[in-house]
């Protein structure tokens, strides 16, 4: 039996990412979390931070931890890297609305065993699931070619690739058109911190205002027209 844990801060999403992995008879969720700090509490109650878990290698909380990107406050990127560092067993399946060339690349570099589209097919889900739970990386055909790409081809990396994990999705929202003080309150943070990260992608990307920000967004698919 998989174990799965999920972690979305959409109630709705999470209820049919459970009901699409429920209808598998080898896959069962046991436990649901809506931001970063909901995940840590979850992972220590089941023994994946203090004390043993006998079912799951190394006392691991559970077998697949499936991540949503897009968290309030700390992001999954952030939770990947915490869970990286720590040297925790557990599977992550990074879930996502947003398009592969986005996220899909940083996410495997943080340590994420797979990265699956929210808009696919739900069977794609119960595939990458079972693919991560046995050790392997799971990539649709489309990351499979931008990994070949960035190796073929690593001098035609785009400026926002250089961005910190915090300042693309800075970028991505305001290009999404979220107001300053909406951002804040949606990641956690203080309007000043939102500020100086927009400062910070204006500089890296060559660029003098939000609409040129947007535009850039839109050139070059991070932001849908």
């Amino acid at each position: 039996m998989i174990d799965v844990i999920l972690c979305d801060d959409h109630a709705l999403i999470r209820r049919g990412i459970r009901d699409t992995l429920s209808d598998a008879a080898d896959i069962r969720v046991i436990g649901e979390a809506g931001d970063y700090g909901e995940l840590r509490a979850l992972l220590r109650n089941l023994g994946g931070a203090e004390g043993a878990e006998p079912e799951h290698p190394h006392g691991a909380a559970c077998d697949v931890l499936v991540l949503d990107i897009n968290l309030p406050g700390r992001s999954g990127l952030d939770a990947l890297h915490a869970l990286k560092d720590e040297g925790s067993p557990i599977k992550v399946l990074v879930v996502s609305m947003y398009p592969e060339d986005q996220y899909a690349i940083r996410a495997l570099r943080a340590g994420a065993y797979g990265y699956v589209n929210k808009g696919g097919d739900p069977q794609l889900l119960v595939q990458a699931v079972r693919t991560v739970a046995q050790g392997r990386k799971y990539v649709t055909p489309e990351i499979a070619q931008m990994l070949v790409e960035s190796l073929t081809a690593p001098a035609t990396e785009h400026p926002h690739q250089k961005l910190s994990d915090r300042e693309l999705q800075t970028l991505v929202m305001i290009a999404s058109g979220k107001r300053l003080a909406d951002i804040a309150e949606e990641l956690m943070l203080s309007p000043k911190t939102v500020s100086v990260y927009r400062a910070r992608v204006l500089e890296k990307l060559q660029l003098a205002n939000n609409s040129e920000l947007t535009v850039y967004a839109i050139r070059n698919g991070l932001v849908g027209q």
